[in-house]
């Protein structure tokens, strides 16, 4: 007597475990791309709200020569409120340009040495504390200025107040150069050895290897490195607000104190009553930002998508 196979029972249980293997792999996929378009998601939600808060004094009292050309910010005067932001746009400026004189050397050496001179621990160990640096809370260099810097420079430059451009941009120099000096390193290391390989084949030296070869064609993430620098340099607020002094002024020195456009907002709305022309003309100022560093973001993202693909 020949006994039957329970066939049918296993491809039942088959059946089912490939049902429930495809359900799962439906579910990830769907949590993947939820998680993937969450940035884009959040990011059009925050500008949808800042723009709505703006609106009323955009459609209203807003005065576009007045607002970009005047350096006179005096919103809470109740007799004749003034809402230039000439002054807080040149103090930004001042700064992130000043940053960016700190940090590009800094970030681009450091790139250069951990890509093309750094092997085994020592990469890795100088990549771990370039992520480090990263890591500091915005507060913690905000009191490296204050305490720190700001004596400092006073005894140096021998200046009455050390809260001035050259602090602010010391500091928020520090603060870009990791993440420029990791984005930097990468273009670095995405430039294929074959060039290093013929650049050397026909007698360069270590350094002119990457003067010659290595550097102009990593150019393009270069630059989308320093570009996200500068981007930094626009959105940071706490750093920026205690080391500039926060003093509304065209600066005509490095020792001058300013007042950056995130300080500002960061400073006057908890005081700005909701619904007010001071209250909107600060989201006004968030909408400008937000247009900025997104620009500047994007500008970034297209360079080295173009690496990319080249």
């Amino acid at each position: 007597m020949t006994l039957q196979q329970p066939a049918p029972a296993i491809r039942a249980a088959d059946f089912d475990r490939r049902n429930t293997a495809w359900y799962i792999d439906k579910l990830v996929q769907l949590l993947v791309f939820l998680g993937g378009i969450s940035a884009i998601v959040f990011v059009i939600g925050i500008f949808i709200f800042i723009t709505k808060e703006a609106l009323g004094f955009i459609l209203g009292r807003f005065d576009f020569t007045e607002f970009f050309t005047s350096p006179y910010w005096y919103p809470a005067d109740e007799d004749d409120p003034e809402y230039g932001i000439l002054a807080l746009i040149a103090g930004t400026a001042s700064v992130t340009g000043l940053a960016m004189l700190v940090a590009i050397p800094f970030s681009l050496g450091a790139a250069i040495y951990i890509a093309e001179f750094a092997s085994g621990k020592t990469r890795e160990t100088l990549k771990v504390l370039v992520e480090l640096l990263a890591a500091i809370p915005s507060v913690v260099w905000g009191f490296i200025g204050l305490s720190i810097m700001n004596p400092l420079i006073i005894e140096l430059f021998n200046v009455p107040v050390g809260l001035n451009v050259l602090n602010a941009g010391i500091i928020l120099g520090l603060m870009a150069a990791p993440i420029m000096t990791s984005i930097a390193e990468d273009a670095l290391k995405a430039v294929p050895d074959r060039y290093r390989e013929a650049a050397e084949a026909l007698g360069a030296t270590r350094w002119q290897v990457i003067y010659k070869t290595v550097l102009p064609a990593a150019k393009n993430g270069l630059l989308g490195a320093v570009l996200l620098g500068v981007g930094r340099g626009f959105g940071e607020t706490m750093a920026v607000l205690m080391a500039t002094g926060h003093s509304i002024n065209i600066p005509h020195s490095i020792f001058d104190s300013v007042r950056a456009l995130t300080a500002t907002i960061a400073a006057e709305l908890g005081e700005a009553a909701v619904g007010s022309d001071h209250y909107q003309a600060l989201f006004t100022i968030g909408v400008f930002l937000f247009l900025i560093t997104f620009i500047i973001n994007l500008t970034a993202d297209l360079i080295v998508r173009g690496i990319r693909k080249g």
